[in-house]
C-alpha cells in the first residue's frame, strides 16, 4: 500500500481509493483553515477524505464534501462535519492549479490530512488525472507482479 510521502507527523486522515482512481501527476502540501473543534475532532482520528475534492470558487481554493465528524464535547460550538474548508496556498499557486485543472482537465485530490511536526493540520493534494478501467487493472497486475517478485526474492528461488 502506498503511504503519502509527507509522512512528518501523525496522519488523521489518508484517502485510499485517489491512488487507484487516478494518476497522481504532483504533490502540493497546504494549509488548511479549520475551527477548534474540527481540529480536537481529526486528531481523534475518525475523519473521512475518500469523497473529498478540491475546487476553485472566487479566486480561491476550498475543500469539498470533507467529513470532519462533530467534536463530542463541543456542545453549541461545535461545526457542521461536510462544510467548505479553506484551503491555504500562495497566489501563485492558487493560479497555476486553477490552469492545470480548467485547461488540462487535472482534478485536485486530497491525499491525506495530517499534522506537521508543529502540530498545524496540513492537507497533502495530487494535481491528479482519471484512470481508465483499464489502466486499473494493469496497475493491480503491476502490484500483483511486486509483491510476487518480492517473496520470491525473500525466499531465495
Amino acid at each position: 500500500m502506498a503511504r503519502p510521502v509527507l509522512i512528518e507527523g501523525r496522519i488523521a486522515a489518508h484517502n485510499r481509493k485517489a491512488l487507484h482512481n487516478y494518476f497522481i501527476e504532483e504533490r502540493i502540501e497546504a494549509g488548511i483553515a479549520l475551527t477548534g473543534t474540527e481540529v480536537k475532532s481529526l486528531r481523534g482520528g475518525r475523519s473521512n477524505i475518500i469523497d473529498a475534492h478540491a475546487a476553485v470558487d472566487d479566486g480561491d481554493l476550498w475543500l469539498v464534501n470533507a467529513y470532519i465528524p462533530e467534536y463530542m464535547q463541543g456542545n453549541r460550538f461545535n461545526h457542521e462535519p461536510r462544510r467548505k474548508r479553506r484551503l491555504l496556498l500562495h497566489r501563485r499557486q492558487i493560479n497555476r492549479l486553477t490552469g492545470a485543472i480548467q485547461r488540462e482537465g487535472y482534478t485536485l485530490v486530497p491525499l491525506s490530512i495530517f499534522f506537521n511536526d508543529r502540530g498545524l493540520a496540513k492537507v497533502e493534494l495530487g494535481l491528479a488525472k482519471g484512470k481508465k478501467q483499464h489502466d486499473k487493472r494493469e496497475s493491480e497486475k503491476a502490484r500483483d507482479w511486486q509483491r510476487t517478485r518480492q517473496r520470491l526474492l525473500k525466499r531465495g528461488d
